[in-house]
């Protein structure tokens, strides 16, 4: 049996200007930072008596900020892994959301379907997350701490519950900026979604 907590990075500079945030590489604000800090505490208040805990992030900044920040409360260096990186949005990377917006390609309806015919699709994102949970998440029986980005963690929280992939044309598990989510592993493959998007972390 495993715990897994997902958390969303907290606010990035691309919240607060405009702009796309996808694999463009923001940094944190400096209410971003505190958030993350008081996640970081209140996580450990939490969880301080895990004596086996790892913890994962996307390499992206504002996710590797947050983990670095979470990370001292536990004495845990983050495991920086690109699988958990953003939706590659393609001509829309380093371009504002109103430029996105204006010279989208596509609708995205289903999950194949891609905003610009460079970027990736759900699907897309599903596989390279697949790959990270079958290798990494399912085997694990320790307390795992997972930084990512909302449209991944949206996706990675289907495939967590045992979702079928078709399940996102019509549901969407969307949290927010510092969301925690808690998902319990239990044996014989049942699964225990506790909390979701929790915003009560990053408060005192």
């Amino acid at each position: 049996m495993g715990k897994i907590i997902t958390i969303q990075h907290t606010e990035s500079v691309h919240h607060t200007n405009g702009m796309v945030g996808s694999w463009t590489d923001w940094d944190l604000t400096e209410k971003g930072i505190k958030e993350a800090e008081l996640i970081g505490e209140n996580l450990f208040n939490e969880f301080s008596s895990e004596k086996k805990a790892v913890l994962y992030s996307s390499d992206l900044k504002r996710a590797k900020q947050t983990a670095e920040l979470i990370g001292g409360y536990f004495g845990l260096v983050p495991v920086l892994r690109e699988e958990l990186r953003e939706r590659n949005l393609g001509a829309a990377v380093g371009k504002s959301v109103l430029w996105m917006r204006e010279h989208m390609e596509m609708q995205e309806v289903k999950v194949e379907d891609r905003m610009f015919s460079d970027a990736e699709s759900r699907e897309d994102v599903w596989r390279r997350l697949e790959r990270f949970h079958d290798e990494v998440l399912k085997k694990e029986e320790r307390t795992v701490f997972l930084v990512s980005h909302g449209d991944t963690l949206s996706i990675l929280h289907h495939i967590l519950l045992g979702l079928p992939m078709d399940a996102m044309n019509h549901l969407r598990l969307q949290g927010y900026s510092g969301g925690v989510s808690q998902i319990v592993m239990e044996e014989e493959r049942q699964v225990r979604l506790r909390k979701f998007s929790d915003l009560s972390y990053k408060r005192k």
